[in-house]
């Protein structure tokens, strides 16, 4: 089974671009940082995963999913070799290719924290517990809301 969840701050605002296909599909790329649950001293707080997104959900990344803000993400894990032009010398490119994409902070928090200039280290970076399925809808100021691509601003909840 390849199955990946994650949960972590766009480390940017998802870039955006088009196939050359007869038919154009939407192609979006966001990088992740997700904090570790333990670290050895003098290593990175986070790991930095590139995820990518297809049609209508590259679409709403683009639009929605700005720098800073904590999403949550499934997908399954993709390795790509390439050789290198320059170098001739083969190398692997590792993403994380999206199923779903979710808002894991309210629009208020995430909005008050860029107010502030800083982010909450209350443990929002930390990957969900993994009895709680996505789709649940949870109360409270940083629950879950699953994205569909589907949706209309209107619909939106903020």
């Amino acid at each position: 089974m390849n199955r990946i969840v994650l949960m972590g701050r766009l480390v940017r605002d998802p870039e955006i671009r088009y196939s050359n296909a007869a038919e154009p599909t939407a192609i979006c790329r966001y990088t992740l940082a997700v904090n570790r649950q333990f670290k050895r001293e003098g290593e990175q707080d986070a790991d930095f995963i590139n995820c990518t997104c297809f049609g209508r959900a590259a679409e709403f990344a683009e639009k929605w999913f700005k720098k800073g803000q904590l999403v949550a993400v499934e997908g399954r894990l993709n390795i790509r070799e390439y050789t290198d032009t320059k170098s001739n010398e083969r190398k692997w490119y590792t993403e994380v290719v999206l199923d779903n994409q979710y808002f894991a902070e309210s629009k208020a928090s995430f909005e008050g924290r860029q107010q502030s200039g800083g982010y909450d280290n209350s443990g929002g970076g930390q990957p969900a517990p993994a009895r709680q399925a996505p789709q649940q809808q949870q109360s409270g100021p940083d629950s879950f809301f699953e994205v569909d691509a589907n949706m209309d601003d209107d619909d939106l909840p903020f």
